[in-house]
Order: C-alpha cells, then sequence, then structure tokens
C-alpha cells in the first residue's frame, strides 16, 4: 500500500468518499457510517472520526469496504 494512502487524515478520506458518492448514514460515537453504492451493490463505510493517520490494516478495510482499489483512492488524493 502506497504510503500517501496511510498519511490520510479522516476529514480527507470523509472528502474522498464524498466524491465517490457516498454520504453520512449514521454517526455512533466516533464511528461514522457512508452510504454509497459501488455498481449497483449498495456499499457501507466505516469511518473512525479524528484520526491523524491510520494503521494499515483499517486504511485497507476501508478501501475495501468502498468497493474501489487502491490506484483509485490514489488518484482522488
Amino acid at each position: 500500500m502506497d504510503k500517501r494512502l496511510l498519511n490520510l487524515s479522516s476529514q480527507e478520506v470523509a472528502k474522498i468518499l464524498e466524491r465517490f458518492g457516498f454520504h453520512v448514514s449514521r454517526q455512533k460515537g466516533s464511528h461514522i457510517q457512508f452510504v454509497g453504492h459501488f455498481g449497483n451493490t449498495k456499499r457501507r463505510v466505516t469511518l473512525i472520526a479524528n484520526q491523524i493517520h491510520f494503521a494499515y490494516k483499517t486504511m485497507k478495510s476501508m478501501i475495501e469496504q468502498s468497493g474501489f482499489n487502491e490506484d483509485i483512492w490514489l488518484k482522488m488524493v
């Protein structure tokens, strides 16, 4: 995984998800759920608010939840 993805803050990830067409569905505590569509499939991405950097597994999980691949995320950075 590219280091640029690991250095994203939660606000930057939220902006990327909104560019993909996701919107905030709900929030409970520090976890925000975004809902959007990838093709004909409804996708749900959980984002931890107020993060400066994400761990490798966390970022990988958010990318997989969105349905898009790393290359598309890198273009949005």
